[in-house]
């Protein structure tokens, strides 16, 4: 049986939990693992026949006749830390380690632009003492971005503004009688009252007792009145459709009995309200008597930032968060996604090409630094931080990470754009492809899918970029199109599965040159819903399991 002890240490304030393993000769399944002070953990956290025989998976690989060619898994930051299952797999099978968006600034900075990069430095910290390697998140993108602070830093500017005098009524100067202007409920009338003629709203009414103006949505408006009532009272107020409370009870606006007495009500238009009028609602048994009346605003005291101002504010978030990044990062991470998934599905230029994604409900780096000018200025930028912060020039690499590029017309979309990049002077090394591969016991749609691959991997070979594959699951479907889950899936469909990984490995060996391989990164080590892993997970123990897949990237990997 396996025998472990648990030890602690303090790593930067948080504390880490480590396995010590042991073994005896009965049981060959755990979810404990080694760390020595050289990190010499076993192949695997869990393993049994028919593969307990097998190496970790990454000494597999000839790296006499593939040098470049790196073996990556992904997993969240937070599941690395546990120091558990994932983090004995990970490090003792993959050659480096991605982290997806746990490391992008939409988890990193706040609304205020405060960057707290705790779980990234104790993370590379970490990494590096016992020699593994990180392949960098993205860098820039549309999606798990800080949008909070983008937004903060280009947001309108404040500017001085001079109050406007807006529409003015005195009851006095009308004729005792019906009151022309709008009467929404109950009655109102111009009637002689305190030796002068005043508007009088009876009680249950709504009236409004100025109004023809247009209001501007962004302006806050002051309307200033005059009333008096024989007896203490309380009633509403509604200006252009916004409810605006007053300081009694209950919200109520409150007006003691015997003397005139002044009122001031400062409010903005309900949405989508255009016009302007303040409306008084009294209650049952509830008189009042209006003066007169008066409105007038402040215009909206915000400009937009100016192109200039735009550009000026993205090129300090850029260089804000590259060295912020960078400092942290030390020189350790030296591959980085610069830029991902920005390339649009829809939208076309005028010679045919896909254009880049482009938002209106908030910022995107490209919005601002321009479509063309996007890769040039961040990788400039991202270089710059990386070489100020003890990183080496030689070792950088910048890749463009997108999806869906078995699309012919969205490859060649990313092709065309890489091309203005590099033309317009940014450094872009390669291309990361996300996959989103499936298995289908269909022959006709298999067929289509191994013919969608090999195009892909011949279309990624032609850009004379390093390539790299990410997501590298696959999914398993049956004859009639529907996924075939990890707790159904028998041991003859694993297999199959198990084939077409080994082929999509051995087609990248051989399609993409030795020189371009920069490896493939797999998204999930175990099974999820979906028999994904090279370990299924075990029901009962929940330990990891290494199944068909396991040998197949052993076998692929080792040319076999």
């Amino acid at each position: 049986m396996m025998i472990t002890k648990k030890y602690r240490r303090l790593l930067i304030g948080i504390s880490f939990i480590i396995c010590h393993l042991s073994f005896s000769v009965a049981l060959t399944s755990c979810a404990d693992y080694n760390v020595t002070d050289d990190f010499k953990a076993d192949p695997d956290p869990s393993y049994v026949e028919p593969y307990k025989d097998l190496n970790p998976v990454k000494s597999y690989i000839d790296r006499n006749q593939y040098p470049n060619l790196t073996l990556g898994a992904t997993l969240k930051v937070a599941e690395y830390n546990k120091q558990e299952l994932a983090h004995a797999a990970a490090m003792t099978n993959f050659d480096n380690l991605a982290f997806g968006s746990t490391l992008m600034s939409g988890s990193i900075v706040n609304a205020k632009g405060v960057m707290n990069f705790l779980d990234m430095k104790d993370l590379l910290d970490h990494v590096q003492e016992i020699g593994g390697e990180v392949f960098g998140s993205p860098l820039f993108a549309n999606a798990n971005q800080a949008d909070d602070w983008l937004k903060t830093l280009t947001a309108p500017i404040e500017i001085p503004v001079d109050y406007v005098e807006g529409k003015a009524v005195n009851f006095n100067d009308m004729s005792v009688g019906a009151y022309n202007g709008t009467i929404e409920k109950g009655n109102a009338a111009i009637v002689k009252y305190d030796d002068q003629n005043v508007l009088q709203i009876s009680a249950m009414s709504s009236v409004r007792i100025i109004e023809g103006f247009d209001v501007d949505p962004l302006a806050k408006y002051t309307t200033t009145f005059w009333a008096k009532a024989d007896k203490d009272i309380t009633f509403d107020i509604n200006f252009s459709g916004t409810p605006v409370e007053g300081s009694g009870s209950n919200g109520k606006w409150a007006l003691k009995k015997g003397k005139w007495s002044k009122f001031v009500v400062e409010a903005q238009s309900a949405e989508g309200e255009t016009d302007g009028y303040l409306r008084i609602e009294t209650a049952r048994g509830i008189t009042i008597n209006i003066q007169k009346v008066e409105v007038g605003y402040y215009p909206d005291n915000h400009r937009p930032q100016t192109a200039q101002e735009l550009s000026d504010t993205i090129n300090y978030a850029a260089k804000a968060w590259c060295e912020g990044v960078m400092k942290i990062n030390a020189g350790r991470i030296q591959s980085f996604d610069l830029i991902d998934e920005a390339i649009d599905s829809k939208a076309e230029l005028a010679n045919g090409m896909l254009d880049l994604k482009h938002a209106t409900d908030k910022i995107y780096w490209q919005d601002v630094l321009g479509s063309e000018n996007y890769a040039p200025v961040v990788s400039k930028v991202a270089k710059a931080a990386y070489e100020a912060y003890e990183g080496d020039p030689a070792a950088l690499k910048f890749f463009i990470s997108e999806i869906g590029l078995e699309n012919q017309k969205k490859f060649e979309s990313l092709k065309y754009w890489i091309g203005v990049w590099d033309k317009n002077g940014a450094k872009i090394d390669g291309i990361n492809a996300k996959l989103s591969l499936i298995y289908s016991e269909d022959k006709a749609t298999q067929d289509a899918n191994v013919a969608s691959l090999n195009k892909l991997l011949e279309n990624l070979a032609s850009t004379g970029k390093l390539i790299r594959l990410s997501n590298f699951d696959i999914v398993y479907r049956d004859a009639e199109g529907a996924n075939v889950a990890a707790k159904d899936i028998t041991e003859s469909q694993r297999q199959q599965l198990a084939d077409y990984y080994g082929y999509v490995i051995k087609s990248y060996m051989a399609k993409i040159p030795n020189d371009m391989q920069a490896g493939i990164c797999k998204g999930n080590m175990a099974d999820t819903s979906d028999p994904v892993g090279l370990w299924s997970i075990d029901s009962k123990s929940k330990d990891w399991v290494r199944n068909a897949t396991y040998k197949a990237f052993c076998d692929a990997l080792s040319g076999n």
